[in-house]
């Protein structure tokens, strides 16, 4: 809904700009009038180019006479010119104050035109406002058509377009935008601590028991679509751990306008992640050993089906199960065994129709990922079934190798995981980890289950989204990211798979300052061979 209040400010504020335009107009034109009637200055290189010097009895006197006086009817026609705008000027200023007296006083102003005004204005809103992404998705026709999402806290934004900065993460962030969200955050604080007389008497409770501040700001998604407007989705902690405040504001090129206002309780939103795996016990151990901190002590509402392919390494990955469930009393897995070749798409296909338990939340994840308990929240506050799909960038680390110099200066597995530049990138290529609820899943039409090996089902499963009319939520997910592993690529794979895999194996070493350094690595090392050649044969004079 288009609030009244909101669209006034907006009107008020225009008004304001205007005036304050006009006000400076008027001043100048004044002081314009002022020195074109002050006297001319003896020393005014015009007059002194245009009268040569002469006595009052000189025989050109006359002549000079008549030159000044056509100079001063010219003054005198500009002066009139002047004055005459000055004159509109203000009656244009009057008007304008009139129409904001009214506004004022009428709320919906009753001054003559601003009616006809406010209603263009809302006109405008509503029309801005159906057009976007806001409330419901848009049928795109692939992945190059959709408008990614920048998150952002307090201190920093991440972002996918990184520019000259080439950083992954904003900080400090740039004065214009500082103030663009700072403003975002205020409106949002004022509204959550503002009901309006609408709101019942529980609205009112609610307001007394707590008071929301900026250290309750969780975390925000905003993008601008260049021809509609720009929206912010903002959350804030509520009043118990699984309860959040979600607040929706939009501008469409003009006044700042909320949108939606509404509490999200998680506390029964259960999540089965579904884990396809082959092989790498010791990676799947390591997951397990996060899996434990952040969904069994720290969330405690996540399933975990494992669905394995094939029969070697299978009794080391139930026992790695079996031994999470005793250690810490969990009870929430699922174990499937499939006696067939390795398909990605193939097993979070089986795992997500293997849940019997009515819709469900569903992150499809992979054995080298690791996660905190704030993407957990992410997951579950950008999905809503039949309306919204959660597809994360996660952050991609760089080989810890190169990164730190040898592998016996590489940090625990927590300390690496910065998000900088040269530690990791945004993984925009990748569609792998994605959250949504079952029913869209099925809806849907699930995975492709005839693509074998590795890469592309995911990339078939995110176009049928974005060919539905469901809303695709991509964004930067500081709390996800994808631990370094040495890829191979199977000779089995067909050429387009295989030169995927390949490109992401390159993408996945190293930067690209370090790669090149690398690269080049001979060259370096010849220089420095000279460097030292030359300081042994020019030793310094003691």
């Amino acid at each position: 809904m288009l609030h009244a209040a909101m669209l006034r400010r907006g009107l008020l504020a225009w008004v304001s700009r205007v005036g304050g335009v006009l006000v400076l107009l008027c001043c100048s034109l004044s002081l314009l009038y002022v020195m074109t009637c002050s006297p001319p200055h003896s020393d005014d290189p015009l007059l002194s180019h245009a009268l040569p010097r002469a006595g009052p009895n000189h025989p050109s006197v006359q002549s000079y006479q008549v030159l000044l006086q056509e100079r001063e009817e010219q003054h005198r026609l500009h002066i009139t010119s002047l004055k005459r705008e000055i004159a509109q000027l203000k009656e244009a200023l009057q008007e304008r104050s009139q129409q904001l007296k009214g506004v004022q006083e009428s709320g919906l102003g009753e001054a003559p035109g601003a009616k006809s005004q406010q209603a263009d204005l809302q006109e405008f809103l509503k029309s801005q406002l159906s057009k976007a992404e806001v409330t419901a998705g848009i049928r795109l026709p692939s992945e190059y058509a959709v408008v990614p999402f920048e998150s952002f806290t307090l201190q920093r934004v991440y972002q996918l377009e990184m520019g000259l900065t080439r950083h992954p993460e904003e900080k400090p962030v740039r004065k214009d935008k500082r103030e663009e969200l700072g403003e975002v955050l205020e409106m949002a604080l004022h509204s959550l601590n503002t009901p309006s007389s609408q709101q019942d008497g529980r609205g009112a409770a609610e307001k007394a028991s707590k008071v929301y501040a900026p250290s309750d700001f969780i975390e925000g998604i905003t993008r601008t679509e260049k021809d509609k407007g720009t929206l912010y989705e903002l959350t804030f902690r509520g009043e118990s751990s699984n309860e959040f405040r979600r607040l929706v504001l939009f501008r469409p090129f003009g006044p700042l306008m909320k949108v939606k206002n509404e509490r999200v309780d998680t506390a029964n939103v259960p999540i089965n992640i579904i884990v396809p795996l082959s092989k790498r016990t010791d990676k799947f151990k390591q997951f397990m050993q996060n899996f434990r901190e952040v969904c069994v002590r720290q969330d405690g509402r996540v399933h975990l089906t494992v669905v394995y392919f094939g029969k070697e390494q299978m009794s080391e990955v139930r026992s790695t199960l079996e031994n999470t469930s005793r250690e810490v009393n969990f009870k929430n897995y699922t174990l499937l065994q499939l006696d067939e070749e390795f398909s990605r798409g193939r097993g979070l296909d089986i795992g997500a129709r293997a849940w019997k338990g009515g819709n469900v939340l569903l992150f499809f994840c992979d054995v080298d990922i690791y996660f905190t308990a704030d993407f957990l929240n992410s997951c579950r506050l950008n999905t809503q079934p039949g309306k919204k799909v959660f597809y994360p960038v996660l952050f991609s680390q760089y080989n810890p190798t190169l990164i730190y110099g040898s592998p016996e200066h590489i940090p625990p597995v927590e300390q690496q995981l910065v998000i900088k530049k040269d530690t990791g990138f945004w993984r925009d290529f990748g569609f792998g980890m994605t959250c949504q609820y079952r029913s869209d899943f099925i809806n849907i039409g699930g995975f492709d289950i005839d693509i074998k090996g590795w890469g592309g089902e995911d990339v078939h499963l995110y176009r049928k989204y974005l060919h539905s009319n469901l809303l695709v939520v991509r964004a930067p997910s500081r709390g996800l990211f994808h631990l370094w592993h040495e890829k191979h690529c199977a000779d089995e794979l067909p050429p387009d798979q295989y030169r995927m895999c390949m490109q992401s194996k390159a993408m996945n070493e190293a930067s690209h300052g370090q790669l090149g350094m690398l690269f080049f690595r001979h060259e370096i090392e010849a220089h420095l061979r000279k460097q030292k050649q030359r300081q042994n044969s020019n030793p310094k004079k003691t």
